[in-house]
């Protein structure tokens, strides 16, 4: 079981030592059962940090923040940011040195292993509890959670109440890290693209009316887009916000800055965005499933991106997040490619 004094001591430390700015993590929050990021800058206040199955954030989105800051200062402080993860989150941290949005230097990793369990689904607990309310949740002993309510303590299987990608995972354990929490420990999960086995055996009719229903619902709030670390462009295709048309717009900058998609809920634009989207994420993906537990409609975007996953890693036999040296998918060429998917 993953001891929270090491983490604390480790943080403590290498605040005290100078060689982080500071150190991104989970604290409780005020108000309901998630925690809430924490940016801690002083040794004393790693007390703060918690460490428990309701850590479900992928921490590595603030990265981009931390990127953009230190572009705007005259005199930036060089030390790496510290950051807590867990086995995907540092896929993450993976892709973005990968595609060099970071440097290796630009972070110090503090990785926890999830060892034999993961991170919970709210959704999933609530309905287990029928109406009582979690005020806490911890790792217990063996494969469970204990739940605390008002009534007391429970265990439930956490297979029970474990997010869905949780169940799918192949990165129990941070695959980059300074620091490592935990145990190594390995999970064999028989077919990490089960989820998608429903909504694959569907007829194309079936599955278009599926998916057009779920499109339908969305408001374009762009939550999916704004909670995701692999979405970091400063101005994004499916949502321009530097280019106003107006009568004295010239053809010109009209041409050179092309309006790709309108912002109204429409069936059509939403479309667009959504799968626009995904095949910008494609071989990017690392599976946090942050956007698909932000949607306020739960539409499941996390089906379209775990499509393309299994995509890249059936056709190319590409795996995302494991190794940053490697090229990325879409860099990648070999000379012995059967193109047999070509149509």
């Amino acid at each position: 079981m993953v001891n929270l004094e090491e983490l604390k001591k480790e943080a403590s430390q290498i605040l005290e030592e100078g060689k982080v700015k500071y150190i991104i993590g989970f604290q409780r929050s005020s108000n309901g059962l998630l925690p809430v990021p924490a940016f801690i800058k002083n040794p004393e206040d790693v007390e703060k940090l918690v460490w428990d199955p309701t850590c479900v954030y992928n921490l590595t989105l603030f990265l981009q923040d931390e990127k953009r800051k230190k572009a705007e200062e005259k005199e930036p402080d060089e030390r790496p940011v510290g950051i807590v993860v867990k086995g995907c989150d540092s896929r993450a941290i993976n892709v973005l040195l990968q595609e060099e949005f970071i440097k290796r230097d630009d972070v110090y990793v503090l990785g926890i292993s999830c060892e034999n369990t993961g991170v919970l689904d709210e959704k999933k607990l609530a309905k287990k509890l029928k109406g009582k309310k979690a005020k806490k949740v911890e790792f217990g002993a063996k494969d469970d959670f204990v739940i605390t309510t008002e009534d007391g303590k429970i265990k439930i299987a956490a297979q029970e109440v474990l997010s869905e990608r949780c169940l799918e995972c192949k990165a129990h354990f941070p695959v980059v890290y300074d620091v490592l929490i935990g145990e190594k420990t390995k999970r064999n999960v028989e077919n990490p693209f089960k989820s998608l086995e429903k909504i694959e055996s569907l007829p194309p009719e079936e599955r278009w009316k599926f998916w057009k229903e779920q499109i339908d619902k969305c408001i374009r709030c762009y939550a999916c887009r704004s909670v995701c670390p692999m979405c970091y462009c400063d101005e994004c295709v499916a949502d321009t916000i530097n280019f106003v048309v107006t009568p004295d717009t010239p053809a010109e900058e009209k041409a050179q800055k092309i309006k790709w998609l309108e912002k109204s809920p429409v069936s059509s634009e939403n479309f667009v965005y959504h799968f626009v989207r995904a095949i910008h994420l494609a071989g990017r993906c690392i599976d946090c499933g942050e956007c698909e537990r932000v949607c306020p409609l739960d539409i499941p975007i996390r089906f379209l991106n775990k499509k393309l996953e299994k995509e890249a890693k059936e056709l190319f036999d590409y795996d995302v997040g494991f190794d940053p040296d490697k090229p990325s998918l879409v860099s990648s060429f070999k000379d012995d490619d059967p193109e047999d998917f070509i149509r």
